[in-house]
């Protein structure tokens, strides 16, 4: 019997082998009590979207406030992101512009890294995916978790590298591993040791509890 706790929902998850008895499961799952609390108490803290908080896109640290009569939608001016009311819009307001700033960002970099490598690629789509920041298809799709635009420049780049160069490799093989060192300039140890330290938290985001 597996337990765990996804740090990306707090979902708590009991996984058993076949023919196992459910009521043992049940009571052995009681009996790991502390444990699953202690690792909700460690969960991400929600990261509510309304005004008066700051929203990291990109790297830059913006302040939300509703905008001016007149504005419609989403509006960055400098460091402020101007948001037509009423309140209760802001949040999903937000959201889809995050989601179009991701998929323009994406694209962008996606063709830059497919030019430096030589590679054609076929559509590039966003989504929210649980369990991989990125994917390449055998036909060249590639497809990007939308919150990618939330992390750290330097963790988006290397994400699109590291899809751009399964054009060339499609396993993740000791020439893989050169080849996306070779596109990105770097060896992305720091940016993946980044995905797995605050990953989870940006699934936080627009959470209030």
């Amino acid at each position: 019997m597996r337990l765990s706790v996804d740090p990306r929902d707090g979902g708590v998850r009991l996984i058993l082998p076949k023919r196992a008895s459910i009521r043992d499961a049940l009571r052995w799952v009681e009996g790991q009590r502390p444990w699953v609390e202690k690792a909700l108490a460690a969960l991400p803290e929600p990261r509510p979207i309304r005004t008066g908080e700051r929203l990291t896109v990109g790297g830059d640290a913006l302040l939300i406030e509703i905008a001016p009569r007149g504005v419609r939608g989403v509006r960055r001016e400098e460091d402020r992101l101007l948001v037509a009311g009423p309140t209760e819009l802001v949040a999903n307001r937000i959201l889809r512009w995050l989601k179009t700033q991701a998929a323009e960002k994406l694209a962008a970099e996606t063709q830059r890294y497919a030019d430096l490598a030589g590679v054609t690629i076929g559509r590039v789509s966003i989504g929210d995916p649980r369990a991989r920041w990125g994917s390449c298809s055998s036909t060249g799709d590639i497809r990007y978790s939308w919150r990618l635009i939330l992390a750290p420049p330097e963790v988006l780049e290397s994400t699109v590298a590291h899809e751009v160069a399964h054009r060339t490799h499609m396993d993740h093989s000791a020439d893989f591993h050169r080849h996306v060192r070779r596109l990105l300039g770097r060896d992305p140890v720091a940016e993946r040791a980044w995905l797995r330290a605050h990953g989870s938290a940006l699934y936080w985001l627009g959470r209030d509890s």
